[in-house]
């Protein structure tokens, strides 16, 4: 622990003023439990939401501006035709059980990662990979099928951090990692701690120990900031309470950008909405601007297809589903179903899903759709929805960072499935010019708005609550992620 101490020397005495101690722990709230503490098992992001940079690396890693910047890879080399990653090793990191990383446990994690019987709710990411070869203990080669473009992007997911094999038997209760902090304990339904790591490779953490409070209710999250139990609150599920911490000094708030694109999810598979004119007469009873208002207090950006708004290559595609409620009835009517239909809405935790989900079901039922609403819990919701495919409609914010690759994949929890966007995503894969790549993920936005695939409602905005005197805390969320590794205490 760090100790201040001040001098003065007075006449011929010297004083020494009492020791006074530099704040070196956090507790953080978090509104979602990890079902267990394996990132690279699972589709649940609260898993990286706290174990991200902070317990877990890759080898490439994102930065707090959604940068890709060297990881557990200081360099590496791409071959001319760009289908062989050599990636060159840090000297000198350990896990946290003591043992050294090496190329055999990239070789490990990728293999494991794209095999066959792989359980990485991120598989397509590793798809591409034809080999991994250990050169020696510090080089590993990667071969590709195919040249990708995106490769160096995809080894910074969370889904593709480095794991070690003797680690795995027990690592969705006990992780082992490289990170600057190590996995310390589990009160499960309470509380996960973590504690600095005293022999990490790089800059060592300036916080001791950090806990995640879960913290599910609103209101007992803004009661546990409020008494300062909760030093910062990354994803505050309570916008309504902002301008109240704001003009609170003992408080900061930061208000940042996500790659959460919210969506109002549909099967594409489940009649009546395997029929596009259905998907589209939802697509057109959704009123947008209410739902932020109601479930955001106005918080995020208007979307009209599945990308973040401040990405380069963003297209406002919004007037292919404007809100006009008569178009709804009409495309209803044209499409046989003049009467309505019900349907099953089946609605995750956070807030934005809760709140939002009244709303939607009221706009719905405006032009003839009933819902029959559930509220689930996360683990139901990944159960049901996520891989059982068992709903018609479902709100969720897809926080992944440029995933629109996502509707390529038929047996992905909303069932789209085109020829013409997996040959679109196909073409993007192997295609390295920036110019044509920026061709491509404009058809590709395109083609899935007008197919109405989902309803395209807001990207989510990151408000986190924390105590005016916290440095380091990321204001936006380029990948779902706590990171902890640069934050301190103003002295």
């Amino acid at each position: 622990m760090k100790v201040l101490a001040m001098t003065a020397l007075v006449g011929a005495m010297t004083f020494v003023a009492p020791v006074a101690q530099a704040k070196s722990d956090l507790v953080a709230g978090l509104q979602r439990e990890p079902p267990h503490l394996d990132p690279t098992s699972a589709a649940a992001g609260a898993i990286d939401q706290v174990l991200y940079a902070n317990v877990f690396e890759g080898l490439t890693r994102f930065g707090p501006d959604g940068s890709v910047n060297p990881g557990l890879a200081e360099s590496w080399d791409i071959s001319d035709d760009g289908r062989v990653y050599t990636f060159h090793l840090r000297k000198g990191v350990t896990f946290h059980d003591g043992s050294a990383l090496d190329a055999g446990d990239v070789v490990f994690t990728l293999d494991r990662a794209r095999a066959e019987d792989s359980q990485n709710a991120q598989k397509a990411l590793f798809a591409g990979i034809e080999s991994v070869e250990a050169l020696d203990d510090l080089t590993a080669r990667v071969t590709l099928a195919q040249p990708d473009g995106g490769f160096l992007f995809n080894m910074a997911w969370g889904d593709a951090v480095i794991v070690a094999p003797e680690s795995i038997e027990s690592i969705k209760q006990s992780p082992v990692g490289t990170g600057a902090f190590r996995f310390k304990g589990w009160v499960q339904g309470d509380r996960i701690t973590l504690e600095r790591n005293p022999d990490y490779w790089g800059e060592a953490a300036r916080l001791d120990s950090a806990t995640f409070k879960f913290i599910s209710d609103p209101t007992a999250a803004f009661a546990a900031v409020m008494a300062e139990d909760v030093q910062a609150f990354p994803f505050y599920p309570a916008p309504e309470n902002l301008p109240q911490f704001e003009a609170d000094p003992r408080f900061q708030v930061l208000v940042g950008s996500t790659e959460g694109e919210t969506i109002l999810a549909m099967n594409n598979a489940l009649p009546p909405l395997d029929n596009p004119m259905v998907r589209r007469a939802v697509a057109h009873a959704i009123d947008r601007k209410a739902i932020m208002e109601g479930a955001m207090f106005g918080l995020g950006t208007a979307i009209g297809t599945h990308f973040a708004p401040h990405h380069p290559d963003y297209v406002d595609l919004m007037y292919l589903s404007d809100y006009d409620p008569e178009l709804s009835r009409q495309l209803l009517a044209e499409a046989g179903m003049a009467e309505g239909f019900t349907t099953t809405l089946k609605l995750p935790p956070p807030s934005y899903a809760r709140r939002g989900g009244e709303i939607v079901a009221a706009q719905l039922r405006n032009v003839g759709i009933e819902t029959e609403i559930t509220n689930l819990e996360w683990a139901q919701w990944l159960e049901e929805v996520f891989r059982g495919k068992d709903f018609g409609l479902t709100i969720v914010s897809h926080t992944e960072p440029m995933d629109i690759g996502i509707y390529a994949r038929p047996e992905y929890y909303f069932q789209y499935d085109s020829p013409d966007f997996q040959a679109l995503n196909a073409a993007l894969s192997t295609e390295t010019d920036p110019e044509k790549r920026s061709e491509l993920l404009v058809q590709m936005q395109t083609r899935i708005a007008e197919d109405h695939v989902n309803a395209y409602l807001f990207q989510l905005a990151v408000p986190t609550v924390a105590d005016a005197r916290l440095r380091g805390l990321w204001a936006d969320a380029p990948t779902q992620a706590t990171d902890l590794t640069g934050v301190y205490w103003e002295e």
